[in-house]
C-alpha cells in the first residue's frame, strides 16, 4: 500500500488510558494522532478528540532519549500539572490551559497552539530575529509567576521534587560538568550545593528558547516537568545562558542576543519583590557560567555547538568565571562579549 494512503498513527496504549482516565476520551472510542519531535523527555502526540478537536498529550519517559544513560520518575507530570495551574493564576496567558493530568499513566492534556499561529522562540532566534522586547516579556512574565508564588509559601507542599529536581537538573548540569572538569569540581559543587538549599519560589526549571512561544498574546511557556519550589535564580540563569549560547549558533545577529540577554535580565531584576534584587542577581552570576560549562561539557550538551574550536570558547569562559566569580550579570555579558571579539 502506498506510504501516502496509510491512516495516521494511532497514540501508544499509555496516552489512550491516560485520555480516558481524564475523561477526555469515551471507552472504546478509537483516535489518531501524530507523535511530535524536539523534545527528549517525554512522549508527545497531537491528538484529534470526538467533539473536542486537537490536543496536545505528553507522557513523560522513564530514560530520557539522550545519549547519556539519564533516568528521571515519571511522576515529574503531576508536578507539570500543579506548576501549569499556578504560573495561569498569577500571569494568565502564560501557559497553555490545561486539560487533565492522570497521575497513574503520566499522561497530561493541554490546549493544542498551531504552530503557524505560534512560533518556538528558538526557531526565531535560529533565523535572526532578536526582539529584546519579546525578551523583555519573557522576563516580565517569568518574574511575575515568581513573585506570585514566593508570596504565598504554602505553595511550598504541591511540590516535594527535590529528588526530580536532583535527577533532572543539578546531576545531569552541573555535577556531570563537574566530573568532566575536576580543577572545577568544587566551584560547581558548591553551585549545586547553594542552589538546592535556597528555598524562594516556584521553580519551572527548564525556561529555554525551546520551551517557550512567541503566540498571538505574548510569550507561552510548555514543559515545567522540572517543576520544583527553590530559587529562581535558576530559571533565570538557565535562559540568559541559552542567549549567550545562540551568538555562537547565528553569528551575524550577536548583537542583537546580546540585547536580549540585556533586556530579559534588567526586566526580570526589576519584578524581583521577594528578596534584593542584588541577591538573587548575585546568585545568576555565579550560576549561569556552570550552566554555561555544562551545555557542552554535561549530559545535555546543545545540539548545535559541534565544533571544538566553539566548545573550548564557552569553556574558556565558564572556567574563568568559575574560578573568579562576579556578582553582576552585566560583567558575565562582558567576558563573553570579550571573548567573541578574539
Amino acid at each position: 500500500m502506498p506510504s501516502d494512503t496509510l491512516p495516521p498513527p494511532s497514540p501508544p496504549a499509555e496516552i489512550l488510558a491516560g485520555l480516558r482516565a481524564m475523561g477526555l476520551l469515551p471507552p472504546g472510542v478509537a483516535v489518531q494522532g501524530e507523535p511530535l519531535t524536539g523534545g527528549v523527555s517525554s512522549d508527545i502526540w497531537r491528538v484529534t478528540l470526538p467533539g473536542r478537536g486537537e490536543v496536545c498529550v505528553k507522557r513523560a519517559l522513564p530514560k530520557l532519549k539522550v545519549a547519556a544513560d539519564w533516568r528521571a520518575p515519571v511522576s515529574r507530570n503531576l508536578y507539570e500539572a500543579r506548576w501549569m495551574r499556578r504560573a495561569a493564576a498569577a500571569a494568565p496567558g502564560a501557559v497553555p490551559a490545561l486539560l487533565g493530568q492522570d497521575e497513574a499513566t503520566g499522561a497530561l492534556a493541554m490546549e493544542w497552539l498551531p504552530p503557524a499561529k505560534n512560533a518556538l522562540w528558538k526557531s526565531r532566534l535560529r533565523d535572526g530575529h532578536a526582539d529584546p522586547g519579546f525578551a523583555a516579556e519573557v522576563a516580565r512574565r517569568l518574574a511575575r509567576i515568581h513573585a506570585a508564588t514566593a508570596a504565598d509559601p504554602t505553595v511550598a507542599a504541591e511540590f516535594p521534587t527535590d529528588a526530580i529536581f536532583h535527577a533532572i537538573r543539578l546531576e545531569p548540569y552541573l555535577l556531570a560538568a563537574a566530573r568532566a572538569h575536576p580543577d572545577r569540581a568544587a566551584a560547581l559543587e558548591a553551585l549545586v550545593a547553594t542552589t538546592a538549599g535556597t528555598k524562594r519560589a516556584l521553580v519551572h526549571g527548564d525556561v529555554s528558547p525551546k520551551n517557550i512561544l512567541d503566540g498571538p498574546g505574548g510569550p507561552v511557556f510548555l514543559d515545567a516537568e522540572c517543576a520544583w519550589w527553590g530559587d529562581p535564580a535558576f530559571d533565570l540563569a538557565f535562559c540568559l545562558n541559552h542567549l549567550l549560547l545562540k551568538c555562537l549558533w547565528t553569528p551575524a545577529v550577536r548583537a542583537g542576543f546580546l540585547a536580549c540577554f540585556d533586556a530579559l535580565a534588567s526586566t526580570y531584576l526589576a519584578g524581583v519583590d521577594w528578596e534584593p534584587a542584588a541577591a538573587i542577581e548575585a546568585r545568576t552570576a555565579h550560576l549561569l557560567p556552570g550552566l554555561f560549562l555544562a551545555r557542552v561539557d554535561g549530559k545535555s550538551p546543545v545540539e548545535y555547538l559541534t565544533a571544538e574550536r566553539d566548545k573550548d570558547r564557552v569553556r574558556r569562559v565558564a572556567r574563568a568565571l568559575l574560578a573568579a566569580p562576579v556578582e553582576r550579570l552585566g560583567a558575565v555579558r562582558a567576558a563573553w562579549g570579550e571573548e567573541l571579539e578574539r
